[in-house]
């Protein structure tokens, strides 16, 4: 199990440092309900593959530590804290992602899955 849960901590870490820098400015920990004229819809590298790769990350990073200290208890409370967590921001983020950007962002959602299971994100 230390193995696993090292491999999903360490592909975790890694996909939310490669979102970041994928991002570069457009990266925020903070979701604007405005325009930002700095910032862009990101499309390439990680973002070709799941519309949200730093919380796809995170969320791997979060179930990876709990089954690397053995913790089942631990581990699905993570898992279901974080799932509820991140169900609830993508909706809201999405939300806002289709009012600055429309038909751009809804072609992309067609296209481009969450990456974390069972989470769809804005309708």
């Amino acid at each position: 199990m230390i193995i696993i849960g090292l491999i999903m901590i360490m592909t975790g870490e890694f996909l939310r440092k490669l979102a970041m820098y994928t991002a570069k400015q457009s990266f925020s920990h903070l979701i604007e309900d405005k325009p930002n004229k700095e910032h862009r819809l990101i499309t390439h590298g990680m973002y070709n593959y799941y519309r949200h790769p730093s919380y796809v990350g995170w969320f791997w990073w979060a179930c990876g530590t709990q089954i690397l200290l053995a913790n089942p208890i631990c581990f699905f409370i993570y898992l279901l804290s974080t799932w509820f967590f991140f169900a609830d921001r993508i909706a809201y983020e999405e939300a806002t992602l289709i009012r600055c950007y429309g038909t751009l962002y809804r072609d992309y959602q067609k296209r481009v899955p969450v990456g974390i299971p069972f989470i769809k994100g804005c309708p």
